[in-house]
């Protein structure tokens, strides 16, 4: 039995262990939702109320609100899935993946440069045989203990570098790690 299988938070053998986003990612995107919303609509309400435009401003604040609850249920629908024979993915837009172990042809965990900043995130890449991005795990959104989880359930050899990189560096040892507009150098 796994340590996960063994801790039994959120266990069910026949569904397999949800792994889900940091919570907080929630409330922060939220609050900002709010703060730039709330003001702008409240603004248009006053000046469009008194001449009778306000039901073009209720129709945008409806779309707002739509396309807000729109992002909190894809929120809350991703999660990796650590299953008995696999690990299943659901993204943040909807898409499935399952895994197999049979499937991968290399797992790297590197630590990048967050910015401009001396932070550092973890991201977890798991590769076909191919070489093309199976699952990709992001420190923003994932915990590097879950990252751990699926390279463990994954049972393959994960490739650690020693050094932190920055996104430059990782854009050049290695582009396929990378979606299309991450391969593409950002001219400052």
């Amino acid at each position: 039995m796994s340590s996960h299988q063994q801790s039994g938070v959120g266990t069910d053998v026949a569904k397999g262990t949800p792994l889900r986003p940091h919570r907080d990612l929630f409330a922060r995107g939220l609050t900002a939702v709010l703060a730039l919303t709330t003001p702008v609509f409240a603004v248009l309400y006053w000046l469009t109320i008194p001449n009778g435009e306000w039901r073009v401003v209720l129709l945008a604040h409806v779309l707002v609100v739509l396309a807000t609850v729109l992002g909190v249920y894809a929120f809350f629908s991703a999660t990796i899935t650590l299953q008995p024979d696999g690990v299943r993915e659901r993204g943040f837009f909807g898409g499935t993946r399952f895994v197999r172990p049979a499937d991968v042809g290399s797992i790297v965990l590197v630590r990048l440069y967050d910015g401009s900043t001396l932070d550092t995130l973890p991201q977890l890449f798991v590769t076909g045989h191919d070489g093309r991005v199976l699952i990709r795990m992001r420190g923003h959104f994932w915990s590097v203990e879950d990252m751990e989880r699926v390279a463990e359930e994954l049972d393959v050899p994960v490739t650690r570098p020693e050094d932190f990189l920055t996104m430059t560096q990782l854009r050049r040892r290695s582009p396929e790690l990378l979606y299309w507009f991450e391969r593409v150098p950002r001219f400052h």
